[in-house]
C-alpha cells in the first residue's frame, strides 16, 4: 500500500520523473528553471551627421566685411528605423567647434651640398685615334655605328628619366672577361650621349689595375677616382677634366693602389658618387670598370649604380661566362646585355644598308 507522503498533489510533477532543478524549484519555491529572456531586436544608435563649412577669405577683403558664421550641413540616413529618433543638427552645430580648411604647404627638400659643377680646364681629344680604332669620332658625319649606339644610349636615358633618381644616372659598363669590348662600348656610348641636348656625361675610367680611357681619347695622365678615394681633403670635381667636345667629361682612374675593393666598399664612396649625380638631373655618369670575373671592383660599384650593361662578344663570350657576371652583378636592379662583334643580322638589313652609311 502506498504511503500518502509518496503520492503527488494534482498538478505537482512527479519527483522520479522530474529533474533535479524542477525538484528543487518545488522544494524551495523557485521559479520554474528557464533560459532568461533576450530582446528580438537591440536598440540602434541615433546616427547622427554633421560638417562644418567655413570659408577663408582673402586679408584684403576681411578688413571690410565681418567675419560670417559657418554653414551648417547635415547629412542625415536615407532610411531610418522608425524606433530611431531624427537626429537634431541645430544642438550638434552649436557643441561643434569652428576649424578653417588647411592650406597646402610646398615641401621643399634641401640637400647637405649645392650640386657640384664641373669646371677643369678642356682638353682635346684625339679625333684620328679615334677614327683609327673604328669608334665614333665627334663631329664626323653619321655612321652605323653612331645609329646602334643611338639605339643603345636610349634605353638607357628611358630608364634613367622613368625613374628619376640619382643611382638611374649612374650606369655601369662591365664584361665577364677581358677582350670583350667594353672600354669600346663604354667610350662610344659616352660619345653617343654627348650629342644630347641639354645632357652632361661623365666617363669614369674605374679600371684601376688597366685604365685604358685616357690613352683612348688621347688625354693626359692625371689624378682620378681613387686618389679622391684614399684622400678625403680632395674633391672630387676638383679632379675631372673638360673635353673639346661639347657635354663631354672625363674622371681619371688615379694612382693604382692594391686596395682598389676596399675603398670601394667604404662609405667615403657613396659621398662621392653623391657628389656626382645629386642635384644634377641631367647628368649621366658612366663606369668603365674592370671585367667581372676577373677583378672585383666591377662588382662593388654595382652596389651603387641603377642601370648596368654587361658586354658580351658575339664569337667569344660563353653562357657560364655571362651567367657568372650577372650574379656578381646582381645588386644593381637593371642589369642590360649588349652584344658586340656581331657579324650578321637575322632581317638580313643593317643600317649601313638602309642610309648609306659607310663603316
Amino acid at each position: 500500500m502506498t504511503e500518502h507522503t509518496k503520492i503527488p498533489l494534482p498538478g505537482e510533477p512527479d519527483k522520479n520523473e522530474s529533474s533535479l532543478f524542477e525538484r528543487a524549484s518545488g522544494a524551495f519555491g523557485f521559479d520554474a528553471f528557464k533560459p532568461a529572456p533576450l530582446p528580438v531586436r537591440l536598440p540602434e544608435e541615433p546616427m547622427k551627421r554633421a560638417k562644418v563649412r567655413s570659408k577663408r577669405k582673402d586679408s584684403a577683403s576681411a578688413e571690410n566685411a565681418a567675419p560670417a558664421e559657418p554653414a551648417v550641413v547635415s547629412e542625415a540616413p536615407a532610411a531610418a528605423p522608425q524606433h530611431v529618433a531624427a537626429p537634431i543638427v541645430a544642438a550638434v552645430a552649436d557643441s561643434l567647434p569652428v576649424t578653417l580648411p588647411a592650406v597646402p604647404a610646398e615641401m621643399t627638400l634641401t640637400q647637405g651640398f649645392e650640386p657640384v659643377r664641373f669646371s677643369g680646364r678642356k682638353h682635346k681629344v684625339d679625333r684620328d685615334g679615334l677614327r683609327e680604332q673604328g669608334m665614333i669620332v665627334p663631329g664626323a658625319p653619321v655612321s652605323r655605328l653612331l645609329e646602334e649606339f643611338r639605339i643603345v644610349k636610349r634605353q638607357i636615358l628611358s630608364t634613367a628619366r622613368e625613374r628619376g633618381t640619382a643611382a638611374s644616372r649612374r650606369v655601369l659598363v662591365c664584361s665577364p672577361l677581358p677582350g670583350e669590348g667594353k672600354t669600346f662600348c663604354s667610350v662610344n656610348l659616352a660619345l653617343s650621349m654627348a650629342n644630347e641636348r641639354e645632357t652632361e656625361v661623365l666617363l669614369v675610367d674605374a679600371d684601376f689595375a688597366k685604365p685604358s680611357i685616357l690613352s683612348t681619347l688621347g688625354l693626359p695622365k692625371r689624378p682620378g677616382f681613387m686618389d679622391c678615394l684614399a684622400d678625403p681633403a680632395l674633391q672630387v670635381e676638383d679632379l675631372v677634366m673638360g673635353t673639346d667636345v661639347p657635354g663631354l667629361w672625363v674622371l681619371p682612374a688615379g694612382n693604382r693602389t692594391d686596395a682598389d675593393s676596399e675603398f670601394l666598399g667604404s662609405s667615403r664612396t657613396v659621398e662621392v658618387l653623391d657628389r656626382l649625380t645629386l642635384g644634377t638631373p641631367n647628368r649621366i655618369v658612366i663606369f668603365d670598370t674592370p671585367p667581372a670575373l676577373a677583378a672585383s671592383p666591377a662588382a662593388e660599384l654595382a652596389k651603387h649604380v641603377g642601370q648596368a650593361m654587361l658586354v658580351a662578344r658575339a664569337d667569344r663570350t660563353g653562357q657560364t661566362a655571362l651567367e657568372d657576371s650577372y650574379q656578381l652583378l646582381s645588386a644593381c636592379p637593371d642589369i642590360k646585355l649588349l652584344l658586340n662583334a656581331v657579324n650578321f643580322s637575322p632581317s638580313g638589313r643593317r643600317f649601313g644598308n638602309y642610309y648609306g652609311y659607310g663603316e
